[in-house]
């Protein structure tokens, strides 16, 4: 369930915005009075595709993953938000010359502000530095998705399902990952079967360990050499 609190935690959200010391005393209070603060939990879908422009996110604690579905259901993750992080993909009508079809859902518990839409479309009309900073922002989401494209088309399984185990051990800070088959291919956009097969070839090269849900990384040094990093 999604809880709000209109002008966030004490104001503790302009620590967590770049561009708040360029913004006029007048539109700081915009939108002081506009952001909203809000807590999801773990698996909570807080944008869609078919949903309103939901604005501009700013991630106070948790993990966000921003991921696009296909037609038949397919998954891939295209982008992951921690603390400290801002996105506009929620926020793609603000540029109207750029549609993100993106979903974001909570990886973990998370607290978040958004500031709405219609207000940061606004001040991107009002200000330059806010113009600049959102497009750097887009363009930013650019990089990572054509970086992405690169890896899919380019790059065979072994060596990217590597490199995420790799980041997983440093996102978690552990070697023991909790995570599903079914969960792995839906952030790689690819079917359960064939991260099961990979798997388990990994396994049988002694890099890694498979239990019940879990992934337990034993060679890292090995995966790093197949990965390529």
């Amino acid at each position: 369930m999604i809880t709000k609190n209109r002008g966030g935690i004490n104001m503790e959200f302009s620590q967590y915005l770049p561009i708040w010391n360029k913004l006029t005393r007048e539109q700081q209070e915009r939108v002081a009075g506009a952001i909203e603060f809000r807590k999801v939990s773990q698996g909570e879908l807080i944008h869609s595709s078919s949903a309103s422009c939901l604005g501009l996110v700013l991630v106070r604690a948790g993990q966000l993953r921003a991921y696009l579905l296909s037609e038949d259901g397919r998954e891939i993750t295209v982008g992951r938000l921690f603390a400290y992080d801002v996105s506009l993909l929620s926020a793609s009508c603000v540029m109207p010359d750029l549609q993100f079809q993106i979903m974001i859902e909570a990886e973990k518990d998370t607290e978040f502000w958004s500031i709405p839409a219609c207000l940061f479309r606004n001040l991107v009309d009002e200000s330059l530095a806010v113009s600049n900073y959102a497009r750097n922002l887009l363009s930013g989401n650019f990089t990572e998705l054509m970086w992405l494209m690169e890896q899919i088309m380019w790059k065979s399984m072994d060596k990217r399902l590597a490199a995420f185990l790799l980041q997983e051990q440093q996102v978690e800070g552990s070697s023991v990952l909790n995570m599903t088959h079914e969960r792995i291919a839906n952030h790689m956009g690819t079917a359960r079967e064939v991260v099961t097969r990979m798997l388990r070839y990994f396994r049988g090269e002694g890099m890694v360990e498979l239990t019940r849900g879990s992934i337990t990384i034993l060679l890292p040094d090995k995966l790093r050499e197949l990965a390529g990093e």
